[in-house]
């Protein structure tokens, strides 16, 4: 197992902003993206990290991306360390496998959402007006069924510790534009659709995931993540049944377990044992496994 990196401390690199997850040091034309172990849940992080988590989430993101080159242009540079500036070198040890040099461009203002399948806010929503943001389903679905078309459901990018809001397409429509969203719906719904048959393939349902886009030399391209634990509902296959919650790959064990304590979902924390952090990983793990064939 390698080190538990919670947090990044670089003096020589411009630290840009520092997230849930993910350390951003601005290099002047480009960025450098250092994913850490923190992990988060209910919109507040663990005080505890998760083993290996940056590396899995980089290493998704990367695979996802490649995969999408013929849909949409992505941020990525390079994730190969040597290939960073000289300033970034003496970082190595803590940059290898869990970072990347990206492209700086304009990031939009709304988070894109596609679900394939109804869960979470989707399925609570759907059970209180029979739609998710205002887009109508038929009767009589079950939790976890699969919808019978993905749907697109932006929302707002929330500020760190508070909550992302569903917006409806004619808002993402003031705020980014007409054509922009048209483009950023066909596309979001196009990356989905080709993921969920790749993911299918190794044994995987993607249930739900949010995309974020961003503006370079006046082109779309993609940024962020890209289908990872984090930013995904994973359910395995062999074992999906609709009526209730899935089994998952991702931090939905966190969540069960956060939903079993006495905590109002706000900071501070509550600590995690060792048993939760542990399967965690495992989980984060499995998938990287599941999806590229590749461990660490």
């Amino acid at each position: 197992m390698s080190k538990l990196v919670l947090n990044t401390d670089f003096p020589d690199l411009k630290l840009a902003a520092r997230g849930k997850v993910r350390d951003i040091y601005d290099l002047g034309e480009t960025l450098l993206i250092v994913t850490t172990d923190r992990i988060s849940a209910f919109d507040v992080i663990m005080n505890e990290g998760i083993p290996n988590k940056g590396y899995v989430l980089t290493q998704i993101s990367t695979f996802w991306f490649r995969q999408m080159e013929d849909i949409i242009p992505n941020h990525i540079i390079s994730t190969d360390v040597k290939d960073f500036p000289a300033v970034c070198q003496k970082y190595a040890a803590d940059l290898e496998g869990r970072s990347m040099l990206v492209k700086k461009a304009k990031p939009l203002a709304a988070e894109c959402i596609v679900r394939g399948y109804l869960s979470g806010s989707g399925w609570k929503d759907y059970k209180t007006t029979g739609a998710i943001c205002g887009i109508a389903l038929p009767a009589g679905l079950v939790e976890s069924d699969k919808l019978p078309e993905p749907i697109f459901t932006p929302s707002t990018k929330a500020e760190l510790g508070t909550h992302d809001e569903n917006i409806s397409f004619d808002q993402m429509v003031e705020m980014c534009g007409r054509d922009t969203a048209a483009k950023v719906r066909d596309v979001t719904l196009r990356i989905y659709s080709k993921a969920r048959d790749i993911a299918d393939a190794k044994g995987i349902i993607i249930a739900d995931t949010k995309f974020e886009y961003g503006i370079y030399n006046g082109e779309l391209i993609i940024i962020d993540e890209c289908m990872t634990p984090d930013s995904s509902r994973f359910w395995p296959k062999d074992s999906y049944k609709p009526g209730g919650p899935q089994p998952s790959f991702d931090k939905q064990f966190l969540r069960d377990y956060l939903e079993t304590l006495d905590w109002n979902k706000t900071a501070p924390a509550p600590p995690l044992p060792e048993e939760i952090v542990r399967k965690t990983g495992e989980k984060y793990m499995e998938a990287l496994v599941k999806l590229t064939g590749k461990g660490k």
